[in-house]
Protein backbone atom coordinates (compact mmCIF):
# COMPACT_ATOMS: atom_id res chain seq x y z
CA UNK A 1 0.00 0.00 0.00
CA UNK A 2 1.17 3.18 -1.25
CA UNK A 3 2.00 6.03 1.84
CA UNK A 4 0.70 9.37 1.76
CA UNK A 5 0.70 12.34 3.43
CA UNK A 6 -2.00 15.19 2.78
CA UNK A 7 -1.55 18.59 4.11
CA UNK A 8 -3.30 21.78 3.88
CA UNK A 9 -1.38 24.93 3.45
CA UNK A 10 -2.22 28.57 4.04
CA UNK A 11 -0.81 31.30 1.97
CA UNK A 12 -1.06 34.87 3.62
CA UNK A 13 -0.27 38.22 1.70
CA UNK A 14 -0.31 41.97 2.69
CA UNK A 15 -0.15 44.74 0.36
CA UNK A 16 -0.93 48.58 0.83
CA UNK A 17 -3.63 49.99 -1.50
CA UNK A 18 -2.13 51.24 -4.57
CA UNK A 19 -5.75 52.41 -6.19
CA UNK A 20 -8.93 54.59 -5.58
CA UNK A 21 -12.19 53.45 -6.74
CA UNK A 22 -14.89 56.35 -6.38
CA UNK A 23 -18.43 54.96 -7.53
CA UNK A 24 -21.06 57.17 -7.87
CA UNK A 25 -24.76 56.54 -8.64
CA UNK A 26 -27.14 58.83 -10.50
CA UNK A 27 -30.89 58.68 -10.16
CA UNK A 28 -33.28 60.02 -12.23
CA UNK A 29 -37.12 60.31 -11.49
CA UNK A 30 -39.90 61.69 -13.69
CA UNK A 31 -43.21 60.88 -14.89
CA UNK A 32 -42.69 60.41 -18.24
CA UNK A 33 -40.12 58.44 -19.98
CA UNK A 34 -38.74 61.05 -22.10
CA UNK A 35 -38.01 63.46 -19.10
CA UNK A 36 -36.49 60.78 -17.22
CA UNK A 37 -33.96 59.73 -19.93
CA UNK A 38 -33.39 63.67 -20.36
CA UNK A 39 -32.82 63.77 -16.88
CA UNK A 40 -30.29 60.99 -16.78
CA UNK A 41 -28.24 62.54 -19.46
CA UNK A 42 -27.97 65.90 -17.92
CA UNK A 43 -26.51 64.23 -14.69
CA UNK A 44 -24.09 61.82 -16.42
CA UNK A 45 -22.89 64.90 -18.53
CA UNK A 46 -22.93 67.53 -15.49
CA UNK A 47 -20.53 64.51 -13.85
CA UNK A 48 -18.42 64.32 -16.65
CA UNK A 49 -17.92 67.72 -16.63
CA UNK A 50 -17.05 67.41 -13.29
CA UNK A 51 -14.49 64.81 -13.15
CA UNK A 52 -12.44 67.04 -16.28
CA UNK A 53 -12.72 69.94 -14.06
CA UNK A 54 -10.52 67.54 -11.67
CA UNK A 55 -8.21 66.44 -14.44
CA UNK A 56 -9.45 63.56 -15.96
CA UNK A 57 -10.57 62.09 -19.63
CA UNK A 58 -14.27 61.85 -19.45
CA UNK A 59 -13.77 58.72 -20.89
CA UNK A 60 -12.16 58.08 -17.79
CA UNK A 61 -15.68 57.51 -16.02
CA UNK A 62 -17.20 54.03 -16.61
CA UNK A 63 -20.72 53.08 -16.82
CA UNK A 64 -21.00 49.45 -14.33
CA UNK A 65 -25.08 49.41 -14.34
CA UNK A 66 -27.96 51.27 -16.24
CA UNK A 67 -31.64 50.32 -15.42
CA UNK A 68 -35.12 52.11 -15.87
CA UNK A 69 -38.07 51.05 -14.31
CA UNK A 70 -41.32 51.81 -14.04
CA UNK A 71 -42.22 53.51 -10.27
CA UNK A 72 -45.44 52.62 -8.44
CA UNK A 73 -47.02 53.64 -4.85
CA UNK A 74 -49.17 51.49 -2.94
CA UNK A 75 -52.30 53.58 -1.04
CA UNK A 76 -55.42 52.45 -0.26
CA UNK A 77 -58.76 53.02 -2.09
CA UNK A 78 -62.27 54.02 -0.04
CA UNK A 79 -62.92 50.59 1.02
CA UNK A 80 -59.31 49.87 2.52
CA UNK A 81 -58.07 47.61 0.01
CA UNK A 82 -54.37 48.05 -1.29
CA UNK A 83 -53.70 49.18 -4.67
CA UNK A 84 -51.30 50.59 -6.34
CA UNK A 85 -50.68 53.43 -8.84
CA UNK A 86 -48.25 54.68 -11.63
CA UNK A 87 -46.04 57.26 -10.30
CA UNK A 88 -43.57 57.38 -13.62
CA UNK A 89 -39.67 56.31 -14.13
CA UNK A 90 -36.91 55.50 -12.14
CA UNK A 91 -33.46 55.77 -14.09
CA UNK A 92 -30.44 54.70 -12.21
CA UNK A 93 -27.14 54.66 -13.12
CA UNK A 94 -23.86 53.32 -12.03
CA UNK A 95 -20.16 54.63 -12.59
CA UNK A 96 -17.19 54.66 -11.31
CA UNK A 97 -13.39 56.33 -11.79
CA UNK A 98 -10.17 54.86 -10.96
CA UNK A 99 -7.01 56.32 -10.61
CA UNK A 100 -3.69 55.71 -8.47
CA UNK A 101 -3.72 56.77 -4.85
CA UNK A 102 -3.50 60.24 -4.57
CA UNK A 103 -5.13 62.20 -1.39
CA UNK A 104 -4.98 65.85 -4.09
CA UNK A 105 -6.59 64.21 -6.76
CA UNK A 106 -9.42 62.94 -4.65
CA UNK A 107 -10.17 65.74 -2.97
CA UNK A 108 -10.28 67.63 -6.12
CA UNK A 109 -12.59 64.70 -7.55
CA UNK A 110 -14.94 65.00 -4.55
CA UNK A 111 -14.64 68.99 -4.62
CA UNK A 112 -15.69 69.23 -8.25
CA UNK A 113 -18.41 66.17 -8.31
CA UNK A 114 -20.10 68.19 -5.19
CA UNK A 115 -20.40 71.10 -7.08
CA UNK A 116 -22.17 69.82 -10.11
CA UNK A 117 -25.49 69.45 -9.20
CA UNK A 118 -25.94 65.86 -10.19
CA UNK A 119 -26.10 64.91 -6.92
CA UNK A 120 -24.59 61.62 -7.05
CA UNK A 121 -24.36 58.80 -4.30
CA UNK A 122 -20.43 58.60 -3.43
CA UNK A 123 -19.06 54.97 -2.43
CA UNK A 124 -14.82 55.40 -1.87
CA UNK A 125 -12.67 52.54 -1.66
CA UNK A 126 -9.25 51.56 -1.64
CA UNK A 127 -7.46 48.32 -3.65
CA UNK A 128 -5.00 47.16 -5.64
CA UNK A 129 -4.00 47.32 -9.07
CA UNK A 130 -2.20 44.68 -9.86
CA UNK A 131 -4.30 42.03 -8.56
CA UNK A 132 -3.02 39.37 -10.37
CA UNK A 133 0.43 39.72 -8.75
CA UNK A 134 -0.68 39.49 -5.43
CA UNK A 135 -3.05 36.80 -6.29
CA UNK A 136 0.15 34.43 -7.45
CA UNK A 137 1.89 35.52 -4.36
CA UNK A 138 -0.89 34.36 -2.29
CA UNK A 139 -1.07 30.62 -4.03
CA UNK A 140 3.20 30.48 -3.96
CA UNK A 141 2.33 31.37 -0.51
CA UNK A 142 0.58 28.50 -0.11
CA UNK A 143 1.84 25.85 -1.65
CA UNK A 144 5.35 26.96 0.09
CA UNK A 145 3.50 26.35 3.28
CA UNK A 146 2.21 23.10 2.83
CA UNK A 147 5.44 21.72 1.89
CA UNK A 148 7.11 22.66 4.89
CA UNK A 149 4.30 21.39 6.76
CA UNK A 150 4.60 17.97 5.15
CA UNK A 151 8.06 17.70 5.36
CA UNK A 152 8.03 18.52 9.55
CA UNK A 153 5.54 15.67 9.73
CA UNK A 154 7.29 13.53 7.35
CA UNK A 155 10.62 14.32 9.51
CA UNK A 156 8.46 13.54 12.73
CA UNK A 157 7.61 10.21 11.70
CA UNK A 158 10.86 8.76 10.63
CA UNK A 159 10.20 9.57 6.55
CA UNK A 160 10.50 12.12 3.74
CA UNK A 161 8.66 13.40 0.99
CA UNK A 162 8.51 11.46 -2.22
CA UNK A 163 6.96 12.94 -5.31
CA UNK A 164 3.73 15.51 -5.33
CA UNK A 165 0.20 13.90 -6.38
CA UNK A 166 -2.49 15.96 -6.34
CA UNK A 167 -3.18 19.37 -5.23
CA UNK A 168 -6.98 20.61 -4.51
CA UNK A 169 -7.77 24.32 -5.12
CA UNK A 170 -10.96 25.69 -5.34
CA UNK A 171 -10.93 29.42 -6.93
CA UNK A 172 -13.22 31.84 -5.44
CA UNK A 173 -13.36 35.51 -5.30
CA UNK A 174 -10.56 37.43 -3.22
CA UNK A 175 -11.67 40.48 -1.72
CA UNK A 176 -9.01 42.97 -2.25
CA UNK A 177 -10.45 45.70 -0.81
CA UNK A 178 -8.60 47.86 2.43
CA UNK A 179 -10.49 47.75 5.54
CA UNK A 180 -10.42 51.60 5.45
CA UNK A 181 -13.79 53.31 5.18
CA UNK A 182 -14.38 56.93 3.40
CA UNK A 183 -17.93 58.19 4.42
CA UNK A 184 -18.87 61.44 3.69
CA UNK A 185 -21.88 63.33 4.63
CA UNK A 186 -23.90 65.95 3.08
CA UNK A 187 -22.21 68.88 5.25
CA UNK A 188 -18.73 67.47 4.09
CA UNK A 189 -19.42 67.04 0.28
CA UNK A 190 -20.30 70.36 0.26
CA UNK A 191 -17.49 71.97 2.37
CA UNK A 192 -14.45 73.70 1.20
CA UNK A 193 -12.43 72.51 3.49
CA UNK A 194 -9.42 70.66 2.09
CA UNK A 195 -9.40 66.32 2.11
CA UNK A 196 -6.35 65.25 5.19
CA UNK A 197 -3.83 63.12 3.86
CA UNK A 198 -5.27 59.53 3.85
CA UNK A 199 -2.93 56.29 4.75
CA UNK A 200 -5.42 53.53 3.94
CA UNK A 201 -4.96 50.07 6.06
CA UNK A 202 -2.73 47.54 4.27
CA UNK A 203 -5.24 44.65 2.76
CA UNK A 204 -4.69 41.55 4.39
CA UNK A 205 -5.03 38.12 2.01
CA UNK A 206 -5.50 34.87 3.22
CA UNK A 207 -6.38 31.27 0.87
CA UNK A 208 -5.81 27.37 1.21
CA UNK A 209 -4.83 24.76 -1.04
CA UNK A 210 -4.27 20.55 0.00
CA UNK A 211 -1.34 19.10 -1.23
CA UNK A 212 -0.79 15.11 -1.48
CA UNK A 213 2.40 13.65 -1.20
CA UNK A 214 3.88 10.25 -1.52
CA UNK A 215 6.05 9.52 1.42
CA UNK A 216 9.19 7.13 1.19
Amino acid sequence: MDRTITVKGTGKVSAMPDLIVVKMELTSKAVRYEETMNGAALAVTRLHKAIEQAGFAKTDLKTTDFSIDTDYESYRDKQGNYKSRFRGYVCQQKTKLEFPLDTKQLSAVIEHVSNSLAEPKLSISFTIKDADTIQDELLASAAANARHRAELLAKGAGASLGELLQIDYTWGELHLYSPTRLTLHDEVLFSEAAMPELEPDEIDLNDSATFVWAIR
